[in-house]
């Protein structure tokens, strides 16, 4: 049996006389581990008495929505008569990752068969691999739900805890069976690691199933979830991507006549939460993907190509475009798409909203942002999270770190032996500063492949324990030597000491460090885990206390300047044209949509 979260939903249908409002009262249903999921089931009243109610702000127009339109909304937390009063703690209570370094929340997949169905395109294996792909950007938890397009009551549904290649082992793929599904790898920011927490989140709502990934975190969380809470719905979770979900279940303001309007409700919700998301949306028959109107989190298409297809140059669609898909693929990143057959297409533009179905997909609307904002794209999804052959913005990862080795050479030139690597998101910039300044690249670190990523790991201590058994040194390539380390940022100092002793124990002569980022100084609200501005090292000392804390000759880091140039240099598009515009709040403090009001750090 799955475990059940029993909530109440109310569905606000709007009458075509003014001012009358109607609410269909229905039960939702979040499961969460492998079951089919049913929708049938009881009903009582609500137990929840919601307190007092929050003015409306300044009505500020937002689009279609103006801020006055917004429904009321209730000041203090939810409090149940029945069993006592229910706090809401902060958004991040409970989270992952307090404790550790720079850490990123998730990566969304989802794939659909074109054509007659039953497809042949075995969808849940190929949203397995395409998640197996993304699992650099979460290994807490996973899940994947399909559906077999025939019913809007029943998805197919597995999650669970760990690698997703121990969670969906033979018995559980052959319950993933479909037409369509969408999947999820997590790294707790916004809630508990948890199962509970686990996505995709599944609700039964008043029209049928509703299914959502989400790759992102929301900046008005709190607004928004007063906003639900108001509406009478209830949240048994912390987590921002069940508040996503629930507030799919609201009507657009303008109203629904012929049942409901998914793209004005997806409409309806970026315009009360801009920031920050990728999200698929999975219903019967249909995926919808969405990416938030500034852009700060990446999505993007591929193609389902026949066998037999022509290759793609460079991983963009050529010839192959114009073959029939067999199906198409919607994902956090472009990596894993070569693995299950196939080709890049493009990404999801700022605010886009695609319909993916059986007849192919179609941009549904396109979401504007203040015209006085720029495209806001993470640039540290370059930097360090994203895996080196996914393609941004028209580049491959691999060559705009190059690019940032290149120019780090430039901005920061050292009299050495050898240039190596941290590996091995700093080798990219390694080779590219070895190119740059005329100086060999040489291994001088061996990776133990068994060990995770130290920011897996909740405390410090565990964190410089795992650098311990993460690296060895290769003491040939080190005796004697003067070398120049790359890596690709600090964010606490905590692992790049031990390496600096692992060097020097194995001979170096000399170790100046170069970072291929500029220093980091200031949280992120939107999916990546910076949570203080104390606990970033930069904010504690200069390059050169720095350079003495870890026992390094020299330290230095790329310029904010330097980094923006490096991504923009082989980019298709130029900031002038309203995109390629990046987020750099985390190094300069110049936040997209600015510091939201309900910050609660």
């Amino acid at each position: 049996m799955c475990s059940v979260d029993l909530q109440l939903q109310f569905d606000t249908c709007r009458s075509a006389t003014p001012h009358i409002v109607y609410k269909t009262c229905y039960y939702l249903f979040v499961f969460s581990s492998s079951d089919r999921l049913n929708m049938d089931g009881p009903s009582r009243p609500n137990p929840c008495s919601l307190q007092s109610r929050m003015a409306p702000s300044v009505g500020t127009k937002i689009g279609r929505l103006t801020i006055d339109d917004r429904p009321e909304m209730c000041q203090s937390d939810c409090q149940c008569d029945s069993q006592g009063e229910v706090k809401i703690k902060s958004k991040r209570f409970g989270r992952g990752a307090v404790e550790s370094g720079l850490t990123h929340e998730c990566g969304v997949f989802g794939a659909i068969g074109t054509g007659e169905w039953p497809t042949q395109v075995d969808v849940g294996q190929v949203i397995c691999l395409g998640l197996v792909a993304l699992q650099h950007r979460g290994q807490e938890s996973a899940g994947i739900v399909t559906s077999e397009g025939k019913s809007a009551r029943t998805f197919n549904s597995h999650k669970g805890m760990g690698l997703i290649n121990n969670i969906f082992n033979d018995e559980a793929m052959k319950k993933l069976k479909g037409n369509l599904g969408i999947g999820h790898t997590r790294y707790s920011t916004s809630a508990a690691s948890e199962e509970v927490n686990c996505q995709p989140f599944v609700v039964h709502t008043a029209h049928g199933a509703l299914a959502v990934a989400h790759n992102g975190e929301l900046v008005n969380c709190s607004s928004l979830r007063k906003m639900v809470l108001g509406r009478g719905v209830g949240l048994s979770t912390h987590s921002d991507s069940e508040l996503i979900t629930q507030a799919l279940c609201l009507n657009p303001p303008e109203g629904e006549t012929n049942g409901p309007d998914w793209p004005a409700r997806i409409n309806h919700l970026m315009r009360l939460a801009p920031l920050s998301y990728s999200l698929v949306i999975m219903l019967k028959d249909k995926i919808y993907a969405v990416r938030d109107p500034y852009g700060n989190r990446p999505l993007c298409l591929g193609k389902i190509l026949p066998l037999g297809s022509s290759f793609l140059l460079n991983g963009c669609a050529k010839n192959g475009i114009d073959d029939k898909a067999e199906g198409w693929v919607v994902s956090s990143e472009s990596c894993g798409f070569l693995s299950i057959g196939a080709r890049y297409v493009r990404e999801v533009l700022p605010g886009e909203i695609i319909e993916m179905s059986r007849h192919g997909i179609r941009t549904m609307d396109v979401v504007e942002r203040p015209e006085s904002k720029q495209q806001a794209f993470c640039i540290f999804e370059y930097v360090y999270f994203a895996r080196a052959d996914s393609i941004f913005e028209g580049q491959m990862v691999y060559s705009a770190r190059l690019q940032c080795g290149r120019m780090l050479a430039r901005e920061s030139p050292i009299d050495a032996d050898i240039v190596s690597s941290v590996p091995e998101s700093g080798t990219a910039a390694a080779h590219g500063y070895a190119r740059q300044s005329g100086i060999p690249f040489m291994e001088v670190l061996c990776k133990n492949r068994y060990v995770g990523r130290t920011f897996i790991q909740p405390s410090t201590r565990l964190r410089q324990l795992g650098v311990a058994k993460k690296f060895g040194a290769l003491s040939e390539n080190v005796r004697g030597k003067r070398i120049v380390l790359i890596d690709d940022s600090i964010v606490r100092g905590n692992t790049i000491g031990p390496i600096i002793k692992l060097l020097r124990d194995a001979g170096a002569a000399e170790v100046h460090i170069r970072i291929a980022s500029p220093p980091l100084k200031f949280p992120c609200y939107m999916g990546i885990n910076i949570p203080t501005r104390e606990e970033l090292i930069a904010n504690k000392m200069d390059t050169f206390k720095l350079a003495e804390h870890v026992g390094a000759d020299s330290l230095e880091y790329l310029s904010v300047e330097g980094l923006v140039s490096a991504i923009h240099y082989n980019m298709k598009a130029t900031p002038s044209d309203g995109v390629g515009g990046h987020c750099t709040a985390c190094l300069t403090g110049d936040y997209p949509g600015g510091l939201p009001e309900d910050v609660d750090w």
